[in-house]
């Protein structure tokens, strides 16, 4: 599956976006219930292919079944709630838009398939904030195949990173930030890339300074008030207690699920010589294991002395001070 970020596709939008300026009665917020109303549109699908058999009942087939998938996925968070989408075909975008807002939606989701060759579909989609009047998140994914198995993996690229959308605007709304994000904060574990790391692997020394790293970062979400740190002490995960939640495919969120949390963070140092580090961390979702925020510091900065400073700078600004913008 490839992807990549697009402009506003034909296939996808409809021109949906043009029509937005005359939604003015679009102006539903975030319920008190914190949850968000999200309505999914039934996506277009267009050959162009030139193929000389007519697909068009198994394309149907497939597209039903995708959309079915995407809205159970969307449903299976007790966060979200299903808005039916506008019935009539000949509604313009604002009447659409404006039909999702009236009925409670604060989310509208939009899109569509496209078949470009006999190998080669694209996916694409939109999620817009209904409220804001704006675009969240438009992508397009390139994928291989015309078969069931092919259209499974397309819905559930896109179905993660859809969640990651709602997931970050939920975490990023008014009512939302009425009450703190329970959020687990993992140790710190250390990615040694020196020559000598097989040799002397984690000493007492890094151990101390990743146990300085955490309690910072730690510290410093407590500190923030939009986020109540979850005691970590109580699980017995294998990837927890070896320190290998980086290496785990995102099993840390079910792991922060089943301790209380909304959320779960892991951050990696990554020792590049005995003087030089860099520094990264990944939030998801705990209940959809999306991943709602990650960053890397990208730059080698100084001796493990300094590991605390530069976690906390990285995800301060990366992370508090990017949801305080938005």
């Amino acid at each position: 599956m490839h992807r990549s970020r697009l402009g506003l596709h034909a296939v996808t939008l409809f021109g949906l976006l043009l029509g937005c300026g005359s939604a003015g009665a679009a102006t539903t917020s975030v319920p008190a219930a914190q949850t968000l109303g999200v309505t999914i549109e039934e996506f277009g699908y267009l050959d162009t292919s030139g193929e000389p058999t007519d697909q068009t009942a198994a394309h149907q087939k497939r597209l039903q079944a995708f959309m079915a998938a995407l809205r159970r996925d969307v449903e299976a968070d007790a966060r979200y709630r299903l808005i039916p989408p506008a019935t009539d075909d000949r509604a313009t975008p604002a009447e659409r838009i404006e039909a999702a807002a009236r009925g409670g939606a604060n989310i509208l989701i939009t899109g569509g398939v496209q078949k470009m060759s006999t190998l080669v579909q694209w996916a694409t989609a939109a999620v817009i904030d209904i409220g804001a009047n704006r675009v969240l998140f438009e992508r397009r994914y390139s994928f291989r195949g015309d078969n069931d198995e092919a259209w499974d993996r397309a819905e559930s690229f896109l179905s993660r990173d859809v969640r990651a959308a709602l997931a970050s605007q939920l975490s990023a709304s008014p009512a939302a930030a009425q009450a703190p994000i329970a959020l687990a904060v993992f140790d710190f574990e250390l990615e040694d890339t020196t020559a000598a790391a097989a040799a002397s692997g984690v000493t007492a020394s890094d151990t101390a300074q990743l146990a300085d790293v955490t309690s910072g970062v730690r510290e410093l979400f407590a500190q923030s008030g939009r986020y109540r740190t979850i005691e970590i002490g109580d699980t017995n995960a294998d990837a927890v207690k070896s320190h290998t939640l980086r290496d785990c495919g995102g099993c840390e969120a079910g792991i922060a699920l089943k301790l209380g949390a909304d959320q779960s963070l892991i951050g990696v140092v990554r020792r590049v010589s005995r003087t030089e580090y860099t520094i990264g961390f990944q939030v998801r979702d705990a209940r959809t294991s999306a991943i709602v925020s990650r960053a890397d510091s990208g730059l080698r900065m100084g001796a493990d002395y300094s590991w605390r400073r530069g976690a906390v700078r990285l995800v301060k600004d990366h992370l508090l001070e990017d949801r305080a913008q938005q």
